[in-house]
């Protein structure tokens, strides 16, 4: 059973009780990422969830980590593009213990100044690290590139010149402004009393200021352009990004199934043919990203420094296929078929459902059903697939990204 809440603060609070299960799992959504940054306080809100996590006033970093631990969960965090979320996975027995951790690391963090010195060090070799992933920095610069200067561009962990310089009360501001009751939804599913569950809620979380919710600010401009960057590696990272829809359009469902088809899986067009019957790359797939505003649907490729341009008029062929001669009823069919499976069997993961149920309160202000989306999937038709091909996949509207040995130029690509 589904119960919504709502604290005197504005937090709202989704929970699903899930009786056969042992487990509970918690997560505490906060309306903010890179795209409520500015370039001056580019790569913060991924600097406060580290941060969140080096004392409060009633712990210290090793008592968060070492108490978490006594009870035999999990607990981490993740920063988004359009939000931030904090979660424990735990036995039923102890999610009062876990809330409470979770409470004090959101309503009492220090933000010691040493403290923070020594993780912006860490931040720093977490954002090198990206830097020496190929695959990473194609994905990433392509969206900078696209997206232009504003801020759903940016780098979630933002640029080692900005983040550097990043002060306590720098941080304090930021957090204050967006760590408050109207950005928050708690969602929590698994084996629990959802009074008794409400009860904990308040009383970690009953103290957070109001506030204000976040604004996502002006829709951003999709930019075609052509990105390379020479790297001294044995392949080519290639990515090719359309402007797409966004997570509140239902043509967001259709993109779901146009993407299994072209290359979300191992039986997709692109990977059967590029893949498996050319042999041009071993590792090749299509996937989306949607936010409030916009959405990109992308296909990323690695290959031998030779194969590049082959690559990429394959790929477009297969686009073109789609647009001109559309899908097949079987192709659907199997589609349809795959991404129900998925769906339903991650919905028997109380950590998924917990996800599923955050997000969707926190993005769509409504909980979106398993059975919803289902329908939803189940009603999309071949020519559905076709008008998607063919509205989104525009060859002479994309970008693209190259990271590798010896990348073409403009006018080979």
């Amino acid at each position: 059973m589904i119960h919504q809440r709502q604290l005197k603060n504005g937090i709202r609070i989704i929970m699903e009780e899930m009786p056969s299960y042992r487990s509970v799992s918690i997560g505490v959504w906060i309306r903010v990422g890179s795209m409520y940054e500015n370039k001056q306080t580019n790569g913060m809100a991924h600097v406060i969830e580290h941060m969140l996590f080096k004392g409060t006033k009633n712990r210290t970093a090793a008592d968060i980590a070492n108490e978490m631990t006594a009870l035999g969960g999990n607990m981490d965090a993740f920063t988004c593009k359009d939000c931030t979320c904090y979660y424990a996975k735990t036995l039923d027995i102890y999610a009062k213990e876990a809330m409470d951790i979770l409470g004090d690391m959101i309503s009492h963090s220090l933000f010691d100044e040493k403290e923070l010195k020594k993780e912006l060090g860490v931040i720093l070799e977490e954002i090198d690290m990206y830097e020496d992933s190929p695959e990473d920095l194609v994905h990433e610069h392509l969206q900078m590139e696209v997206w232009k200067d504003h801020p759903l561009g940016f780098l979630i962990s933002g640029e080692k010149e900005v983040v550097s310089k990043f002060d306590r009360q720098q941080l304090m501001e930021f957090f204050n402004k967006y760590y408050v009751g109207k950005n928050i939804v708690i969602s929590v599913a698994g084996h629990f009393d959802a009074d008794e569950m409400t009860g904990w809620i308040k009383e970690s979380f009953g103290n957070i200021p109001e506030g204000q919710k976040s604004d996502p600010g002006p829709v951003p401009d999709f930019h075609p352009v052509v990105w390379k960057r020479e790297k001294d590696i044995e392949q080519n990272h290639l990515c090719v990004a359309f402007d797409c829809c966004s997570i509140l359009s239902d043509e967001r469902y259709v993109m779901t199934v146009a993407n299994n088809i072209l290359g979300g899986n191992m039986n997709s067009r692109i990977f059967m043919k590029i893949r498996d019957e050319l042999g041009l790359t071993y590792a090749i797939y299509s996937y989306g990203s949607s936010y409030e505003q916009t959405g990109l649907f992308q296909i990323y490729a690695a290959m031998q420094p030779s194969q590049t341009e082959q690559v990429l008029k394959e790929i477009f062929k297969e686009i073109d296929r789609g647009i001109k001669n559309g899908i097949s009823r079987e192709e659907l069919d199997i589609a349809i078929r795959q991404i129900q499976a998925e769906l339903i069997l991650g919905y028997e993961s109380s950590y998924n459902r917990m996800s599923s149920l955050g997000k969707s309160l926190l993005l769509h202000d409504r909980v979106i059903t398993l059975e919803e989306e289902l329908e939803h999937i189940r009603q999309v038709t071949e020519e559905d697939v076709r008008r998607f091909f063919e509205k989104y996949l525009k060859k002479d509207q994309c970008s693209i990204a190259v990271v590798g040995n010896g990348v073409y130029g403009e006018e080979e690509l």
